[in-house]
């Protein structure tokens, strides 16, 4: 029996690592293959609170890791397949392994969304990206495309200046939704130029991405872009597939959390990007991992005094999937 899990590795499930641990809870964190989530993807924070120079997401991540281990927090290198929430103890399934624990925060953030057009799945890695700084030393001096408008775009087009020869951004709208401080640096840089209200219909190819075919959202004109790489930024999937049928989610399938990050099921708890209608920001990340972390102390000691003093009913409901 462990007394907390953390699934997920990135900014929020390392803070929840750093509190449960602190509270001598001894956590368990399920990393799955990349512990630092998609923040070891980001090149550079500018607006992480108390660093006032830039510093490399892959640095905070090892940094936070480091601190949750100081303070006890285990890490395993595995991936939960399945869970049973109906009961307790809760149960989380791996590849070849059951685990059964008291609380369970589950932090396990979002994936890149697919654009869903020809030549996307079959190019992948071969022209296709959805990580500039995986990938971007692979494009030295040539042409490429980045897909989308948003903050993510935006900085990945920045950083792709560093290697290719020239970044086209297109985006289905007329203006950027990215920051003002984005869009003024992507602006003034000479190797960025804009394809306006289109959207990409098929990339192209044979052994490598060679083109992007491009339709104007408004006229319907269809043109060839030739481009040596496609960088694709237009959303993201919360990753929550295996939690199906466990505990609520929305539309999109985003974990449903209140504010203190209590979920649908008894002692089960959910921060950082996963949960709905939040903004996902590192900041904002770290702050929910630390709630979800104290609430599950709590409801642990509550837990543990029950044949003392009954459980509060009204912060802990029954265990329900409505």
């Amino acid at each position: 029996m462990q007394k907390v899990m953390i699934i997920g590795g990135g900014p929020a499930g390392l803070t929840a690592g750093i509190y449960a641990g602190r509270a001598q809870l001894e956590p368990l964190l399920m990393a799955g293959h990349l512990l630092g989530g998609q923040l070891t993807l980001t090149h550079q924070l500018e607006n992480y609170p108390g660093f006032p120079e830039p510093i490399s997401g892959q640095e905070l991540a090892q940094l936070m890791q480091r601190q949750a281990e100081r303070f006890g927090t285990r890490i395993l290198y595995e991936e939960a397949t399945g869970v049973d929430l109906s009961s307790s103890p809760l149960k989380v399934e791996t590849y070849g392994r059951t685990y059964e624990v008291q609380a369970l925060i589950l932090a396990t953030g979002v994936s890149p969304r697919q654009l869903g057009v020809p030549g996307e799945t079959e190019f992948i890695g071969r022209g296709v990206s959805y990580c500039a700084i995986c990938d971007g030393f692979f494009y030295r001096g040539k042409r490429v495309a980045v897909v989308g408008g948003g903050d993510s775009a935006v900085k990945e087009a920045l950083f792709l200046t560093r290697f290719a020869e020239q970044v086209t951004v297109i985006h289905r709208r007329d203006r950027l939704r990215a920051t003002q401080v984005l869009q003024q640096r992507a602006f003034a840089h000479e190797r960025i130029d804009f394809v306006w209200d289109s959207v990409v219909r098929k990339i192209l190819g044979q052994q490598v991405v060679t083109g992007v075919q491009v339709e104007k959202v408004k006229s319907g004109e269809v043109s060839l872009l030739p481009v040596e790489g496609v960088f694709i930024y237009v959303g993201s999937i919360p990753n929550t597939e295996f939690l199906r049928g466990e505990l609520e989610l929305d539309e999109q399938g985003y974990i449903v959390a209140d504010e203190q990050c209590h979920t649908s099921r008894t002692g089960v708890f959910a921060a950082g990007d996963v949960r709905s209608g939040v903004l996902r920001q590192v900041a904002t990340a770290v702050g929910s991992g630390a709630v979800a972390a104290m609430e599950a102390e709590k409801y642990i000691a509550e837990l543990e005094e029950r044949t003392y003093r009954p459980m509060n009913r009204s912060r802990y409901p029954l265990l329900t999937t409505s």
